[in-house]
């Protein structure tokens, strides 16, 4: 018997960073290769990440005023809380015109306008990437019809605020699996003899992490090969500082030292070429290490809402994938030792 796949009218909402960005690519690819995906918009910030991403992949964008509310005190929470009224407004005429059939909010306050604005014309899916659920899923929650998580543990937490919660996982690109570890080494510019250590501090860098691992350079590269993400120019100043570090090493250090400031289309290869990563321990790096099965160091950033990338970097460690070391202990030496 043949089974004809039903193609949606999908608008996606959500972004203001790469983890809420990756989950709706991810979901998109797999619409497509089912043939069950008719039309998409995507609905978010005049500057947020998911813009420029949307643009990238030729998806029709419409920009609406969004604001972010603080857990803390702030001048700009009364700026941001007017504007949002303004983004359901804007998001309801797009939603009137775009007519979908589902609306997939991937979370972050950029989608919050378009998930209230949904009410009465499409059936709305409400995504949390992290361990916890986040502030703005926490609203989304009383619009939305489901709630998706990303973690079982999470679960509990997420029935006191939605009555019906899938328990999705995070979707990530399955293309991520496909890469080759000969190509990776190739485009890293290593060799087989060493093991390969990938340090990240996601999209924009992580200073200090990048700071801890400059100051045990060669005591790394004296034992392994070194890919370096540092994050762009625009966040930090640290790949044009390593860069000065390693052009003063011994030319058979500087070969086991490749430094960039982001990866993309390479990154298929660079997981199957790498043996240990260090990084944060952001929702979209965790699934990540999680679906191609690399062994890592966690740090999370001290201080993330709910303290979300320390119960983000414990799903791993409980399941034995991660060594998870707090920022305020993870010294160069400790992170050396482990």
């Amino acid at each position: 018997m043949s089974h004809v796949t039903p193609s949606v009218r999908l608008v996606i909402a959500g972004g203001g960073t790469g983890g809420h960005v990756l989950p709706a690519f991810a979901v998109l690819d797999v619409l497509r290769e089912r043939g069950a995906l008719a039309d998409v918009l995507w609905i978010g910030s005049s500057d947020g990440h998911e813009r420029q991403a949307a643009q990238d992949a030729e998806i029709p964008y419409v920009a609406i005023p969004t604001g972010k509310l603080r857990r803390y005190l702030s001048v700009q929470n009364l700026t941001d809380a007017g504007r949002i009224p303004l983004g359901v407004i804007a998001a309801r005429r797009a939603l009137h015109r775009a007519k979908p059939q589902v609306v997939l909010s991937t979370g972050g306050f950029v989608s919050v306008p378009t998930v209230v604005a949904a009410k009465g014309i499409a059936p709305v899916i409400t995504h949390e990437q992290t361990a916890i659920v986040g502030l703005a899923n926490r609203i989304n929650a009383r619009f939305a019809d489901v709630l998706a998580i990303s973690h079982a543990e999470t679960e509990p937490e997420a029935r006191k605020v939605h009555r019906n919660v899938a328990v999705t996982g995070n979707p990530v690109r399955t293309s991520l699996t496909e890469g080759d570890r000969q190509r990776g080494l190739s485009w890293m510019g290593f060799s087989n003899d060493l093991p390969v250590l990938y340090v990240t501090g996601g999209a924009r860098g992580a200073s200090p992490l990048n700071q801890r691992v400059a100051s045990k350079l060669t005591e790394l590269l004296e034992r392994c090969q070194l890919l370096h993400q540092t994050g762009p120019a625009t966040a930090n100043s640290d790949a044009a500082t390593l860069e000065a570090q390693r052009a003063a090493l011994p030319a058979h250090l500087q070969q086991r030292y490749k430094i960039v400031e982001f990866i993309r289309g390479e990154l298929p290869d660079v997981y199957a070429a790498v043996d240990l990563v260090v990084g944060r321990a952001g929702a979209g790096t965790v699934a990540e290490l999680a679906l191609v099965g690399k062994p890592a160091i966690l740090i999370p950033l001290p201080g993330a809402g709910g303290d979300e990338q320390a119960r983000n970097a414990r799903v791993l460690v409980n399941a034995g994938g991660a060594v998870m070391l707090l920022q305020e202990h993870a010294t160069p030496d400790r992170l050396l030792e482990e």
